[in-house]
């Protein structure tokens, strides 16, 4: 056995798999589990409780009872208890890159870059905790004084995704425990380890039972349908499709509950005729990349000037085609898995839908044989504009470029989707930046850059990309109430 498997063996040992309900290890109702796979193998790696609609109301009533005590806990003590766990996880970055490289499939280089910015999400919020403050002033007609404070929403729901195992759970987890909430938090069954071990470090830093439950699960409507409907829940964070937000909104009307949602994207990557070509390529490497593309904020639609777009094409694919596709865990691997076998053969049917209609196969595009769901780093030009690849989220390694004249056809095919989320630009026009910002419709610019998630920066989007922001000075207003206080004019009388 080598030392890696021999990590890999002691770490999935190690790991508790059982629901974590107001703070103690227990297993699912039913006593029934799931497996979790590696996708890069298809060999199983743990079996994991999967939870019930009964365990998720017990974890909704450990969540509601340790409410009230949570938001009287002073700001410093919740803050302290996330710098803690910020600490040790990057004590244990080996132990957490590796776990997501084995459930999610992601290279370990990208899987220790996801520890990173993960971790910073529990430092951000631990120094924003001592800081959520009110106001206090003078009515303008004089007559009372007029307080202003913040406190906690109430226990929330979170569901979160498989594509980010760490970053997500810390992204939800750190604001409500910085701003008193409880939580109840169902993870992606194809990747809910990586929660379930920062759970543990929860737990050893002291947090107070009942503030964190976890409930994996394969059931997710049967676990979640009855805490939606119940008047003890106070909000919902969900990160996902479209599609299944919609359906939680629905449902959230009933309880007028607080809603985040982080929902689809399409992010048009757009190169104008004066862009620093080399700097596009890479940028464009990197947006369309970054954890295999598997990435709402990954670059999906190449909208490149018709004058450069025959080189930008051949130079992206002369990049693409030269990257390592292995298990994240080889030594130089650029490119790991799709996550299954339904994500891939999405992938390549948008692809050989595209070349069907006559888009020009630059790299990639064939199904590899053996174990594993690996699908090949693809650019497809010449791809119409009507294409279907350019209208849904491709959430893989394929970059479909298609060309424009004017800066009006750019803006016009950037803005030709129901979604809003990240956008991309390189130019090196400052005025046409300026444009760029004020006409491309998402919640979040790239200019001249493929990399823009920052924890200390408001992550969201517009139109059907979701609702909220997570992240920065903004994040932490998600799970904050404002309440006024009328006080009576103290000279009256």
């Amino acid at each position: 056995m080598t030392t890696s498997s021999a990590h890999e063996t002691e770490l999935l040992d190690s790991l508790d798999t059982r629901l974590y309900i107001d703070g103690s290890w227990r297993d699912a109702a039913s006593r029934k589990t799931f497996e979790v796979e590696d996708p890069a193998t298809n060999s199983v790696l743990a079996k994991v409780a999967d939870a019930t609609a009964e365990d998720g109301l017990a974890a909704l009533a450990a969540a509601d009872g340790a409410q009230s005590a949570w938001a009287r806990t002073p700001a410093r003590e919740r803050a302290e208890i996330l710098r803690t766990v910020f600490d040790q996880v990057i004590a244990r970055t080996e132990d957490f890159a590796l776990l997501m490289t084995m459930e999610m499939g992601k290279p370990l280089a990208e899987a220790h870059g996801e520890v990173a910015y993960g971790a910073e999400f529990l430092r951000w919020f631990s120094e924003e905790a001592p800081r959520v403050a009110g106001r206090f002033s003078n009515a303008p007609d004089g007559g009372s004084r007029l307080l202003v404070r913040k406190r906690a929403v109430g226990p929330c729901l979170f569901i979160t995704p498989w594509n980010f195992p760490l970053a997500m759970a810390t992204r939800k987890i750190a604001p409500a425990i910085a701003a008193g909430c409880t939580i109840v938090i169902k993870p992606a069954a194809l990747t809910p380890l990586t929660t379930l071990l920062l759970t543990s470090l929860f737990e050893d830093a002291g947090l107070p039972d009942g503030v964190l439950n976890v409930v994996p699960t394969t059931s997710a409507r049967e676990v979640t349908g009855p805490l939606l409907q119940d008047p003890r829940l106070r909000k919902i964070s969900f990160t996902g499709s479209t599609p299944v937000g919609r359906a939680l909104l629905r449902e959230s009307a009933d309880q007028v509950l607080r809603t985040s949602m982080e929902l689809g994207g399409n992010a048009p990557f757009l190169v104008f005729d004066d862009a620093d070509l080399d700097a596009a390529v890479e940028g464009a490497l990197k947006a369309k990349l970054r954890n295999m593309g598997e990435a709402c904020t990954a670059a999906n639609r190449f909208i490149v000037h018709d004058s450069i777009a025959e080189e930008f094409g051949s130079r992206l694919a002369q990049r693409m085609s030269r990257l390592n596709v292995a298990r994240g865990t080889e030594p130089g691997t650029d490119i790991g898995p799709m996550i299954d076998a339904k994500s891939r053969n999405n992938i390549h049917g948008l692809v050989r839908g595209a070349v069907e209609e006559g888009a020009t196969l630059l790299t990639g595009g064939a199904l590899p044989e053996g174990a594993g769901y690996f699908y090949p780093p693809t650019v497809l030009a010449h791809v119409d504009a009507s294409s279907a690849i350019l209208g849904e989220e491709i959430f893989g390694p394929v970059a479909p470029i298609v060309s424009f004249t004017t800066e009006t056809e750019a803006f016009d095919l950037a803005n030709a989707t129901e979604y809003g989320l990240a956008a991309y630009a390189f130019t090196r026009d400052l005025a046409r930046s300026l444009r760029v910002a004020e006409s491309v419709e998402s919640g979040m610019l790239g200019l001249n850059t493929g990399v823009i998630s920052n924890p200390a920066a408001p992550f969201g989007g517009v139109k059907q990309s979701g609702l909220g922001r997570e992240g920065g000075s903004e994040g932490i207003e998600e799970y904050l109430e404002t309440q006024y206080i009328g006080i009576a004019d103290p000279y009256a009388g």
